[in-house]
């Protein structure tokens, strides 16, 4: 791997473990939309609406499944789980 790349994943790898404050609403880095997309992808979800750190946690809004069901996420900062799932009625 090269210097550049190990010191780009490095720092993804920091900014995805820093934990964050309760305070701290803001929109993702593009490192971090670029991670949580990913995840969204793998947990199935194909679109979505909003993203931003709100209260400690990553809130994506409008969250579409390949089936069509919408749901409103929660992630977990550091590790991208998925700790809350509201179906959009």
């Amino acid at each position: 791997m090269s210097a550049l790349r190990l010191l780009a994943a490095l720092s993804l790898t920091a900014a995805l473990a820093t934990p964050a404050m309760a305070d701290d609403d803001r929109p993702p880095t593009a490192e971090e939309r670029t991670a949580i997309e990913a995840k969204l992808r793998a947990e199935g979800f194909v679109r979505w609406e909003d993203i931003e750190l709100d209260d400690g946690l990553w809130e994506v809004d409008d969250a579409v499944t390949r089936d069509g069901r919408e749901y409103d996420l929660k992630l977990r900062p550091g590790t991208l789980e998925i700790v809350r799932r509201d179906l959009d009625d």
